[in-house]
């Protein structure tokens, strides 16, 4: 019995993360404070899953809508999104976005002051990133991905406004979903030619024609709008308001 009591239990040490600890999977993910056993992160990660997707089953019908977070009430694109978003609501489409400030606070506004369902997937950033007040739902996301996947699979039309990298990245995304029949086709809507223009005459010129990097097929995933009326008519005329689809 005392030597039982003198023996010490040895404690199992990782050798991959004594011998790569300044590869990012060590210190980013699974050890960033070398405090504790930070692979049980994964269970985070499962559980934003798990709510994420029970929160969007509630909503049948939905557009997401995307654009810059760093617009004021009194632009013109502010405007624009709050105006579409309310008629979409009232023709029975929850509303769904980043649940930030900008663009996605008008489209938040807009169903919000009719009533409609209006909903936020957040997440927290160093800045720019808070909750808007004129969300009736929503999700706190950590993690980019987990919220990403909610995005991608939230909705039956996806509407970008003019945006930043982040706006851009959750385009090239969804595109490359639908390009690789990962998701069903969906219509994505670019609202405001000016804007949107010079990227895709790049897409056209540089990636399909001169480089042959997509098809003419992928570059007609993409439909560009330039007024309100224009992608509502669109979205009504595309959409099949009666076959949601499933998360």
């Amino acid at each position: 019995m005392a030597l039982l009591r003198k023996r010490k239990v040895a404690v199992k040490k990782d050798p991959a993360s004594e011998k790569y600890p300044h590869v990012r999977i060590m210190k980013d993910l699974l050890d960033p404070n070398g405090d504790a056993v930070e692979s049980w992160r994964i269970f985070r990660i499962i559980a934003e899953f798990v709510a994420g997707f029970e929160l969007l089953r509630k909503y049948g019908l939905a557009v997401s809508i995307f654009g810059t977070a760093r617009t004021g009430a009194g632009d013109e694109v502010y405007k624009q999104a709050e105006e579409l978003a309310a008629r979409l609501a009232k023709a029975g489409f929850a509303i769904i976005t980043g649940g930030g400030p900008g663009v996605m606070e008008a489209a938040n506004v807009g169903a919000f002051k009719v009533g409609g369902k209006s909903i936020g997937l957040n997440i927290q950033l160093p800045m720019e990133q808070r909750l808007n007040p004129y969300v009736t739902e929503s999700q706190h996301f950590h993690f980019f991905f987990t919220r990403k996947v909610m995005l991608a699979f939230a909705s039956e039309v996806y509407v970008y406004f003019p945006g930043g990298f982040g706006t851009l990245d959750e385009l090239f995304e969804l595109v490359t979903l639908i390009q690789t029949k990962k998701i069903s086709k969906t219509p994505i809507i670019l609202y405001g030619k000016k804007f949107w223009a010079p990227m895709l005459e790049w897409v056209e010129g540089s990636l399909y024609k001169k480089y042959a990097t997509v098809s003419r097929e992928d570059i007609d995933i993409l439909h560009v709008v330039d007024s309100v009326d224009e992608a509502y008519d669109y979205i009504m005329k595309n959409v099949d308001r009666t076959a949601t689809r499933q998360v």
